[in-house]
């Protein structure tokens, strides 16, 4: 699969403060990424970087294997890092046949990527009629008229309503169906579970994951227990490696999975072992409880 963008043990210092610490991961052609981290992790920094508009402290990157000097790969890459700017009184097509002219592009798919973001119906609008929502597809528009082989969004959803975060995440969906690579920054687990193939964990500017979602998530879940027995209980399943973690909290022992089992497996095990239960339940871990263990388990 071809490399898009390779980071490498990227670092960037304003004075005092370290926003960015040694950070290194790749883009591979055809899937969608989410850098995700609360604010002031690294992302903005990070996607500032490797669009030029930062100048890194140390380390580096490299877009599309190095066939090309980082201006020349630019022009393939599609960006918005900032709110949507454009002239207030001039009309969404208007707008973006400026931007054909500055990216030196022909206008010819101005109507095209208009219908794609649906605002084709509103191309005759003025600007600031916009909505919020609609101003960030026009930008996601604005952004696709090179074609670009890779979109970068920074924080896309940021300040829309719940119908607008729906229509920004079936438009990413779309694009990245039709093969373009996305590489989007977030500070929402919903939205990186939803949307994203691969996900890049930040937290306080060190990288602490990087790897497909489906396998941050993909753990064995966990019992939830109760017994008369809670002692006798407590002490088979620490001393069993097929779980690895056991806590007691408020009267309701759960119990982490390292392997897969069944419920009624489970059971059987405690019946054999004389131990009944009166309450026994199986759930899977969320994005949200994959990501606080992360964060939790990492150094400051």
């Amino acid at each position: 699969m071809e490399t898009i963008l390779t980071v490498n043990h990227l670092t960037k210092k304003f004075h005092f403060l370290t926003a960015v610490n040694d950070v290194s991961f790749t883009i591979k052609k055809g899937n969608v990424y989410g850098i995700l981290g609360p604010n002031g992790s690294g992302k903005s920094t990070t996607l500032g970087m490797v669009l030029n508009v930062v100048n890194e402290t140390s380390g580096s990157f490299t877009w599309f294997e190095g066939t090309s000097t980082t201006h020349q790969a630019l022009k393939k890459v599609g960006a918005i890092i900032e709110r949507p700017n454009f002239y207030p009184y001039m009309s969404a097509e208007q707008n973006l046949k400026l931007v054909c002219k500055i990216k030196e592009v022909s206008p010819e798919k101005i109507h095209e990527k208009l219908e794609l973001v649906g605002l084709l119906d509103r191309k005759d609008s003025k600007f600031k009629a916009y909505s919020l929502g609609m101003k960030q597809r026009l930008a996601i528009a604005s952004a696709l008229l090179n074609d670009p082989e890779i979109l970068i969004l920074d924080e896309p959803t940021n300040g829309l309503d719940p119908q607008g975060i729906h229509q920004i995440r079936s438009i990413i969906k779309k694009i990245a169906a039709s093969g373009t690579t996305i590489l989007l920054a977030s500070h929402l687990l919903d939205e990186v579970e939803k949307v994203c193939t691969h996900a890049i964990i930040l937290r306080k500017g060190h990288m602490i994951y990087s790897g497909r979602v489906d396998q941050m998530t993909a753990s064995h879940g966990f019992f939830e227990l109760k017994t008369s027995q809670m002692d006798t209980l407590m002490a088979y399943l620490k001393d069993n490696d097929q779980f690895s973690t056991v806590k007691l909290e408020n009267g309701l022992i759960t119990a982490f999975l390292s392997q897969p089992m069944e419920p009624a497996t489970f059971n059987q095990l405690m019946f054999e072992q004389n131990i009944v239960l009166s309450h026994l339940i199986w759930r899977k871990e969320s994005l949200e409880e994959q990501f606080l263990s992360l964060t939790n388990n990492t150094a400051n």
